[in-house]
């Protein structure tokens, strides 16, 4: 998304079909570069380029784990009890949301950024024989994928866990076999690639489902019924958060909350999860039933590593607070869906319900943005829509026009450091502040709440 401007300066030698100098930057460069190939789906030139590594995902233990929201949060909870198991565990996930270095981590190290150079640099011969044979140029996606599966092979990790990218079936991740296939939840999303109903998406997203793997779901209504067939069909056995793995609240605080987790193995008492919003228990009782099926399979995960990897888990940018002294809070969450947008509605009404909230919101053009308007809007005092850092954005402007229908102030502020320096400024002491709609916004927001960037002048037009 962001943040890898300032590169390392380190340069390696790698020798490429003619040979080269290559650092980080110019790494990035030539990644960036293959975003011209866009959404090209279809698994052939995944597998093409793959087997020209050596098949590197043949040698790895893998739990698969895609759906609509909540994969990352779900991702990020079973790499962290997996290593509070004792295991080495690598993770691939995406988008990132400073430096694509967080895309592929171990025991939640991120990768050397000379070490994502070597790779790509060694990648890229085999991306130039593929064009000169006659196949077609992978994907950066697909580029992204090789490079971490090639990555945590040579790193001989115990478990990898890895994010489905896109839908599922025609995504380039699911050229796996794994031990485990997780779809946490279907919602409308993507519609342009995955189609126009849960049904439709559904189908799609359970092609992660491989024949005997058993499958994981907290998928409800239609998307249920398809994963359950789907499942049937294959012969994989599928545990349902909600009928086979339950939970239930005991506190919540601006910190995490306490909750319990009944299992088909175990019975979790109070345990704790640094994350906000009754949706995060969801994703922790599905993380916790992929502990207890890799259970099953004769890997050893005790309750205390449960415990302990849902207490240590981090995921920034999801209802992530920040909160200095006498500044407003401010609530980040890159809820880019109607789905992702209702959650985040009941975290504010739960956990903030009678302070002033100012919504800072950009969203991308293919996305709800009426819908997401209609959940959030209506609850802030003022909101203040801004331009996602992203060539998706289109015109971003137009979700002013949604948003005015339920907000009695609206401005329009294109730069993210003057949106957000005007949302402080009107929430005051005391207020919320909450920055959604991309994880683009979020990531930009962020650095600057961290102070990753200076100071500028504003112009602000209210609309």
């Amino acid at each position: 998304m962001s943040g890898d401007n300032a590169c390392s300066t380190h340069t390696i030698w790698v020798r490429s079909s003619g040979g080269f100098l290559v650092n980080y930057q110019e790494a990035m460069d030539y990644l960036t570069s293959l975003t011209k190939f866009g959404y090209n789906f279809g698994l052939n030139r995944i597998k093409e380029l793959l087997n020209r590594l050596g098949n590197p995902h043949h040698e790895l233990k893998i739990v698969h784990i895609g759906g609509t929201n909540g994969k990352g949060s779900t991702s990020a909870m079973l790499a962290s009890i997996l290593h509070s198991a004792g295991y080495r565990v690598g993770m691939f996930t995406s988008p990132h949301l400073h430096s694509y270095t967080e895309r592929y981590r171990i025991n939640g190290a991120e990768i050397g950024k000379d070490r994502v150079a070597g790779l790509i640099a060694k990648l890229r011969p085999h991306l130039e024989a593929m064009v000169a044979e006659g196949f077609e140029h992978p994907t950066e996606f697909e580029v992204s994928t090789a490079l971490a599966l090639q990555y945590f092979n040579q790193e001989k990790v115990d478990f990898l866990v890895l994010e489905v990218g896109l839908g599922g079936a025609i995504d380039s991740t699911n050229v796996v076999t794994p031990l485990l296939s997780v779809i946490t939840n279907v919602a409308v999303d993507h519609t342009d690639y995955l189609g126009k109903t849960i049904k439709e998406i559904a189908l799609v997203k359970s092609g992660i489902i491989k024949p005997g793997v058993p499958a994981i779901t907290a998928a409800d209504g239609e998307a249920l019924e398809v994963i359950a067939e789907t499942c049937r069909k294959k012969g994989s056995p599928l545990t349902l958060v909600g009928r086979d793995i339950t939970w239930g609240q005991l506190s919540s605080s601006l910190t995490g909350q306490r909750f319990w987790i009944r299992g088909r193995r175990n019975t979790y008492e109070n345990l704790w999860l640094p994350l906000i919003g009754r949706h995060q228990l969801i994703n922790a009782a599905t993380a916790v039933a992929a502990a207890e099926l890799l259970m099953d399979r004769g890997i050893p995960v005790n309750t205390g590593a449960v415990r302990d990897g849902l207490a240590a888990t981090c995921w920034p940018g999801r209802l992530e607070i920040f909160h200095r002294g006498q500044e407003p809070l401010v609530l980040l969450d890159g809820a880019h869906n109607y789905d992702g947008a209702r959650s985040l509605r009941q975290v504010l009404e739960e956990y903030f319900p009678d302070r002033k909230l100012v919504l800072v919101i950009g969203m991308l053009e293919d996305k709800e943005r009426s819908r997401v308007a209609a959940e959030l809007a209506p609850g802030a005092s003022s909101v203040i829509v801004t331009r996602p850092d992203s060539p998706r954005a289109g015109n971003w402007r137009d979700l002013a026009g949604d948003v005015r229908r339920y907000a009695p102030e609206v401005y329009l502020v294109e730069d993210t450091k003057c949106a957000l320096d005007k949302a402080l400024l009107l929430a005051q002491p005391g207020g919320v502040v909450c920055v959604t709609g991309s994880l683009y916004l979020v990531a930009e927001a962020r650095e600057l709440l961290l102070g990753m960037r200076g100071r500028q002048q504003c112009l602000l037009k209210k609309n």
